[in-house]
């Protein structure tokens, strides 16, 4: 097998495993574990894994976006203490978007139940969740079904979402990034995102420290445009500052 066929095979199992580890593939491949770092080296170069100690993780893009459920599997003791973090900054705040996204759905589930909400959403799993809560009005958006993510997109979506002011968006990305912004792979999706971040007064956004540093393909806000950012301890609290520079408060969970 030569070089760029065993890089193919290394990244095609890192999107269907979602992770891949230097020592694995040095058996799998039969060569050197430097051989394999290299590879990784190269695959993060240009923009299609992210390494960690001992391996790497596929970057979302035009061409990869990993499902909702296999967003549930991940990072879930962290998404979950984002999720409890991001619904204590709702304030006075009676009307929210919340995003697509696992994380973003359990925001949901942590808002406070004891006072009437309006939220709107294009999250088939955040509208199921909340569709029994007492006192809380859901307005699901229409459009076209993803059915990897469970969530609307395209015009109609975006033209009602138009149509409403929104006290705080609850925002989420593929990829954080302080020279690209935030990005998302499907420009469908980004122009949902676009909409609810012009529709908002408030905007948070929450992701795990895997999505900082990343960038994807469509670029829908910057990171100055948020007021937060809710994330874990994954991220260093020196990465964290370089963000709070360009203006939203991080908060690490």
């Amino acid at each position: 097998m030569d070089t760029d066929d065993r890089r193919r095979e290394i990244l095609d199992a890192a999107r269907r495993n979602g992770s891949v580890h230097v020592n694995g593939l040095a058996t799998r491949f039969d060569v050197a574990k430097e051989t394999i770092r290299r590879d990784l080296n190269v695959l993060e170069l240009h923009g299609l894994l992210r390494r960690t100690h001992g391996g790497a993780y596929p970057v979302e893009s035009a061409g990869f976006e990993t499902t909702l459920a296999v967003r549930t599997t991940r990072h879930v003791p962290e998404k979950a203490r984002i999720a409890r973090a991001a619904a204590d900054l709702i304030g006075d705040a009676e009307t929210i978007f919340i995003d697509e996204g696992y994380t973003p759905q359990l925001v949901a589930e942590a808002l406070p139940m004891n006072r009437s909400l309006t939220v709107v959403t294009a999250s088939l799993a955040v509208a199921g969740a909340l569709a029994h809560a007492k006192g809380v009005v859901v307005l699901l958006l229409g459009g076209r079904v993803r059915g990897g993510t469970m969530a609307t997109v395209d015009h109609w979506a975006a033209l009602m979402l138009a149509e409403f002011v929104i006290d705080l968006a609850y925002v989420g990305a593929n990829g954080i990034s302080r020279e690209f912004g935030l990005t998302t792979p499907d420009p469908a999706v980004s122009a949902v995102k676009s909409q609810a971040m012009r529709s908002a007064r408030r905007r948070v956004l929450v992701g795990v420290h895997s999505k900082f540093g990343a960038v994807s393909f469509c670029r829908f806000a910057e990171v100055g445009d948020f007021e937060s950012i809710v994330t874990d301890v994954g991220l260093s609290s020196a990465e964290a500052q370089r963000y709070s520079l360009l203006g939203p408060q991080v908060i690490r969970a």
